[in-house]
């Protein structure tokens, strides 16, 4: 009898105690705090008046004095969550990021990628790898591509490794990932096919654009990735089954993998994991670099005096 009375006092004992923790850890803003945070919010960031802000429970921080609370910012069927500190006396309210310095963020950009069998250009053994999500009937990708080809690969020798990823943005450019998918067949047979490809889609767009037609741009595709095979020494067999069958798993697989390390243009360079939107000027271009190669332990080269930098363009979209 004693014995189930101390079991049932244990029992009742830890519910009082989690009620009182789950107490603890998540309160609600007082509704004089609630008008307070909104109004403020309201004025700092100058928000349009239908959008509806929401304000979570109040939990703890990793900050002495400060509380943790989520807002949420609503309008219609889009909302964004933010997490703010509150400071205990409730005067206080504090939008901060909380960064990680035990992990490079860039390295865990890098380990999203799946570069294993893509065509590469430059030194294999680099310390610097230069990724970037191209589209070959992208204009801006086509400027960026002739800079980094022969200018930037010239300068940096074997000091850089440049991969590239698939990233057709099929709504405005309709040729794009048939594009793709040829470069894609000749890379799977040879590595200089696939970038004489690349060279060339990127220095006659225009010619291929000027196509009469969807079926047209895709036959001119068709014969330039066969001539490119032809020069090459490419199984032609294999090819021409390889561009008939247009299999675009691959392409599209390079599409989620861009979207999910935040690419949304083009084109998007990752230099040791470092991003870079839009066709850069080339002094930006080296700057990037040469931090990329100290931070590596490697000397960047010396660059040629009164070099021309081409014009800021931003990312196609």
């Amino acid at each position: 009898m004693l014995r189930r009375f101390l079991v049932t006092l244990v029992q009742r004992s830890f519910v009082v105690l989690l009620l009182i923790c789950l107490g603890c850890s998540a309160q609600s803003t007082s509704p004089d705090t609630a008008k307070a945070i909104e109004r403020q919010v309201r004025a700092y960031y100058k928000l349009p008046p239908d959008v509806q802000i929401s304000i979570g429970p109040v939990h703890p921080s990793d900050f002495t004095n400060y509380d943790a609370v989520k807002l949420t910012f609503s309008k219609g069927s889009h909302k964004d969550e933010y997490d703010f500190l509150l400071s205990k006396d409730s005067k206080t309210l504090v939008k901060m990021t909380k960064l990680d310095l035990t992990k490079d963020p860039n390295a865990e950009i890098m380990k999203k990628m799946d570069v294993k069998g893509r065509p590469t250009r430059g030194n294999k053994d680099a310390k610097v790898l230069v990724v970037n999500f191209d589209d070959f009937q992208c204009p801006f990708c086509s400027r960026m591509h002739q800079t980094l080809f022969p200018q930037i690969l010239k300068e940096y020798g074997d000091r850089v490794l440049f991969i590239y990823k698939d990233y057709p943005l099929a709504e405005i450019h309709p040729w794009a990932i048939h594009a793709a998918v040829n470069a894609n067949c000749l890379a799977a047979q040879n590595n200089d096919a696939y970038w004489d490809f690349v060279d060339y889609l990127h220095a006659n767009q225009q010619t291929v654009s000027g196509q009469q037609g969807h079926d047209a741009q895709n036959s001119f595709l068709d014969r330039a990735a066969v001539l490119q095979g032809q020069q090459h020494g490419a199984e032609p067999v294999k090819l021409a089954a390889c561009i008939k069958a247009q299999d675009d798993s691959a392409v599209k697989a390079s599409i989620k993998e861009g979207d999910a390390v935040g690419v949304s243009a083009t084109p998007t360079l990752f230099v040791n994991g470092e991003e870079m939107d839009g066709a850069l000027p080339i002094a930006e271009l080296r700057a990037v670099l040469d931090r990329a190669l100290l931070q590596a332990g490697a000397q960047p080269p010396a660059h040629p005096e009164n070099s021309q930098a081409a014009g800021s363009t931003p990312a196609v979209k």
